[in-house]
Order: C-alpha cells, then structure tokens, then sequence
C-alpha cells in the first residue's frame, strides 16, 4: 500500500493586536477543538475494532500481523514516525503508538490534550458543560487510572473515548449559540469526518483491485465487516443490505449514502452547507478556486456510480477526495484565520507620516 499523506495538523495563528485577529484565534481554536475530537474518537474506534478482529485470527505469524497493522499506519501516514520508536507493527506496538505515545501528534491523547488546550484558550466561548467534558477526559488520560484501562481491558478504554466525544458532540448541539462559532465547529467535524472515512475505507482498497470478483473468503469477509465497524456503519449497513457483506455495497454505502452521517456524501453536504453560511453565498456559487474545486467534487458525486469509482480505482478516487479536503482546509485556514504579521516599525512611521500631512 502506497504511503499517504498524514491528517492535517494545526497551523499556528499570528497574532495581531486588531479584533479580526481576535476572531481567527477563536476560530482556529473552535475549528481544531472540533477535529481533534473527531480525530481522537475515529482512531479509538478503528483500533477497537481492528483488536477484536485478531481475536478470530489469533494464530498470525510476525508476517501477517505486519500486513494487518501496517496499513493502519499508512491510512494516518504515522509509518515512518512509528519506525523511529518500534521495530515492528504488531497489535501491542500499533495500538500504544496511535493510543499513548505522546511524540505522535496523531495519537489519541496527543488529539484529546489539544483539544482541550484549544477548548481552554476559548473557554469564554464555550458552555461550561462543553469546557467540563474536555477537562474529565483529560484527567482521566492523565491519571494513572487510563493506562490500567487500557492493560486490562482495552475495549473498556476506547469506549470511554467514544462515550467522551458523544457527549461532547451531544452537549454542543444542545448548549452551543448557533453563531459562526457553531459553524466552524461543524467544519472541523465533518472535514475530519470524511477525510477519516475515506482512509478506513482506503485501508483497504488493494483488495478490490483489480477485479472485484476475485474477492472472496471467511477472512476478507471479516475484514470488510469490521470497516463497516470502524465507521459505526454496520447496523446501519444492515438496514438496507440485509445480504452478505460485499465489497462493491461496502464501498457504495461508505461514499454515496446520503441517510448515513458519516458517508463521504453526507459530510461533504455537510461542509457544503456551512461554508455557504459562512460566506454568505448563495447555493452553487464559491468564494474561491478552492471552494469551487470541492463544490465541483460534490457534485460529480451525485451523478457518479461505485461501478465508475471502482473501474477507474477506488483508491485513486479516494486521494482526489483526501486531496480536495486538504485544499478545502487550506482555504478554511487562509480566509478565516491567517492574518500576516503586523509590521510595527512600519505602522508607527506610516501613522506619523499621515500625522505630519494633516
């Protein structure tokens, strides 16, 4: 499996002594206090799942767990990071790496700590029930308590992340002001949302190729029941494919179902929605190049079909989705939180000029 690029990281703010840079603090703030969130509670459910799944293959050699673990590595773009600290991706290195290791920025606790650090510095911002969620989570991450968690039993762990971003995510819909604040943490919701969808969909993409008739068997049927899984998508799956679990609908239901939130269709609906509040445009017309790009993506999604998306490479289509994110995360950064650095010498000599012409 080809390498991909690593999840987006936050950019640093210049600061300016004006209001406007006081507002892109506080939406850059809100916007990554969003996405760490969505980032951490994805990772813990993939990680979760993917652990389950070894119990029913408990007797892979080094070779085969390298196979299962390693793509998980690739989807986050961590492998090389991983390297530097572990000889080999097995179940116990893979899952403390994207779970406690600090010096992974992508790891659970390095994505809850920033959230709640980007939470504190808007605490005025935010409800107190919002701001008391972050915090128990991170002193439960903190404290003794969470490793011994995670030794005993680490489902129990991952839950309690799960059960951590659900109410934060619950307690936001029901406290937040639904003012530019709100959409922004939507923006970082929903972005981090798809872009995750499409990777855990992606970790398995080899297999589809090149021929979706060649796919079959007791262990690529698990597999794919646990992406479904890894998206929270399996009951919801179910619903409508009351069948076996196949590929091709997997794939389909992941990237083109409009009923379920996480599908790539629906938060990019989503994205679509809030960047138009935000900007104030009216449906189908963009701000910029970047805007355009993904309301063009968008839109050939709902006249493409998965035979289209499967004969041209799934996996190509999924890096033109991550890749479109990525830009879309540019733009969100450039237009509502960079602002360049205040030349001071500069402002005080231009003020004295206008001064002396008066």
């Amino acid at each position: 499996m080809t390498e991909l690029a690593s999840f987006t990281a936050q950019k640093p703010i210049t600061n300016r002594r004006d209001n406007p840079g006081m507002l892109s603090r506080v939406a850059n703030s809100l916007y990554w206090m969003s996405r760490y969130i969505e980032r951490s509670e994805n990772i813990a459910r993939l990680l979760d799942v993917n652990l389950q799944l070894m119990l029913d293959f408990s007797d892979l050699n080094d070779q085969q767990l390298k196979e299962h673990w390693l793509p998980i590595l690739c989807s986050a773009g961590d492998e090389e990071t991983f390297f530097k600290f572990y000889e080999k991706a097995d179940s116990e290195t893979v899952t403390e790496f994207l779970t406690f290791r600090e010096e992974n920025p992508n790891s659970i606790i390095s994505c809850l700590f920033s959230a709640r650090e980007n939470a504190r510095q808007v605490r005025d911002q935010i409800s107190i029930e919002m701001f008391e969620t972050l915090n128990e989570c991170y002193l439960f991450l903190k404290s003794r308590n969470a490793r011994e968690v995670w030794q005993t039993g680490a489902h129990d762990f991952y839950d309690q992340i799960k059960k951590y971003s659900h109410l934060f995510q619950g307690l936001t819909g029901s406290t937040y002001t639904r003012n530019e604040g709100y959409e922004f943490i939507n923006l970082g919701k929903f972005l981090e949302r798809a872009d995750k969808t499409s990777r855990i969909l992606d970790i398995k993409y080899h297999i589809l190729l090149p021929s979706v008739a060649e796919i079959g068997g007791a262990v690529d049927a698990a597999q794919w029941q646990a992406i479904l899984r890894s998206a929270s998508a399996l009951e919801a799956y179910r619903r409508f494919h009351v069948d076996d679990i196949l590929p091709k609908k997997v794939a389909e239901f992941l990237i083109f179902s409009t009923t379920f939130p996480r599908s790539i269709v629906s938060c990019m609906r989503h994205l679509d929605e809030d960047l138009h509040r935000l900007s104030g445009k009216e449906q189908r017309q963009y701000k910029s190049a970047e805007e355009r790009a993904f309301g063009k993506l968008l839109s050939d999604l709902n006249f493409m079909t998965i035979e289209e998306i499967l004969n041209s490479g799934l996996h190509q289509f999924l890096q033109k989705v991550q890749t479109a994110l990525d830009h879309l995360d540019d733009h969100i950064y450039q237009e509502y939180m960079y602002h360049p650095p205040v030349d001071l010498e500069s402002e005080i000599f231009l003020q004295q000029q206008q001064m002396q012409q008066q």
